[in-house]
């Protein structure tokens, strides 16, 4: 079995307005464009991020499927910080809106995780911290200090989606921007 890539991403840098709902919240112009940065960088880390599949879904990891084996997806979070993270990453893979990824322990973010389809090569987790910062804790046994917006970390790991838990990852790459 090949090894499989996740990238674990913070979303950028967002804003606060009075009275905006947390999931409301929109990214900073500092924002937009450290989310576009990390993404050139997780394109070049992470060729793999490329399919030649379309999917019209957000609750399952191969329904609307339509072509061949996957090598990426990107999984994100409902709030507006989150999708905008992802849409400025620029990344050549399918966007599915996980509604567990918002306000998510590592145990949820794992939950998420092992739903995904065993065809896919490549994760990209765009979430909150400190679930985010937690996960990677977890899956590589490497302590971080901290994990700011737009913080994002390449991990390895050698087990199918399904088995991943805790110590079955490798960190290759963080980067706190």
């Amino acid at each position: 079995m090949s090894a499989r890539t996740l990238v674990v991403v913070r979303h950028a840098k967002a804003g606060h307005a009075p009275g905006l709902p947390d999931g409301e919240r929109p990214l900073t112009p500092g924002g937009e464009r450290d989310a576009r940065a990390a993404g050139e960088e997780i394109r070049r880390i992470v060729p793999g991020l490329t399919t030649g599949l379309t999917t019209g879904r957000t609750t399952g990891r191969t329904a609307g499927l339509t072509s061949g084996p996957t090598s990426g997806l990107v999984l994100c979070s409902p709030s507006v910080r989150t999708r905008r993270t992802a849409e400025l990453l620029g990344l050549d893979a399918p966007l599915e809106i996980e509604r567990d990824i918002y306000e998510a322990y590592p145990d949820d973010l794992l939950g998420v995780l092992r739903r995904t389809d065993g065809e896919i090569g490549s994760v990209v987790l765009v979430g909150h911290n400190p679930g985010v910062h937690e996960l990677v804790a977890a899956l590589t046994g490497t302590r971080l200090d901290g994990f700011p917006p737009g913080a994002y970390a390449v991990i390895e790991l050698d087990v199918p989606w399904e088995d991943v838990a805790p110590g079955t990852g490798r960190l290759v790459h963080v980067s706190r921007t």
